[in-house]
């Protein structure tokens, strides 16, 4: 009878053999993350690609955790505490990057909250910055 292997097991094993897909599957994880919010999904994610990076002992290891503590982390449905979401990534290999959003509908709402918190300048005062 023909074994039949788990989906999650053969994306275990891909993103182990190559480095720069196990990259984008978890840089995809974290923008999909930030769409969503879907913390058990995207913690789901993120123990795939600690298993795919030498498994939970080992990345436990090199954050100094126990690896039960670590593994309790991963399943859980609440998202980590900050510094140990960073500790995670540096023992993968990883760091967290802040980048400009693409959209342009949240654009303007970025603008227009800068906007209204500066103090507006009324038309004398603007004369009087003018003429100094």
């Amino acid at each position: 009878m023909r074994k039949y292997r788990k989906w999650r097991e053969i994306v275990i094993e891909q993103l182990a053999a190559n480095w720069d897909e196990a990259l984008d599957y978890i840089q995809f994880a974290m923008e999909e993350y930030q769409v969503d919010g879907d913390t058990e999904v995207f913690l789901l994610a993120l123990y795939t690609f600690v298993e795919s990076q030498g498994g939970v002992a080992e990345v436990a290891k090199r954050t100094s955790m126990d690896p039960q503590t670590l593994s309790k982390i991963l399943s859980s449905q609440e998202v980590p505490h900050f510094d140990t979401f960073v500790a995670i990534l540096k023992a993968l290999g990883c760091r967290l990057s802040i980048e400009p959003l693409n959209d342009k509908e949240t654009i303007p709402d970025i603008e227009l909250a800068i906007n209204t918190e500066s103090p507006q300048l009324s038309n004398e005062e603007t004369q009087l910055s003018e003429s100094d």
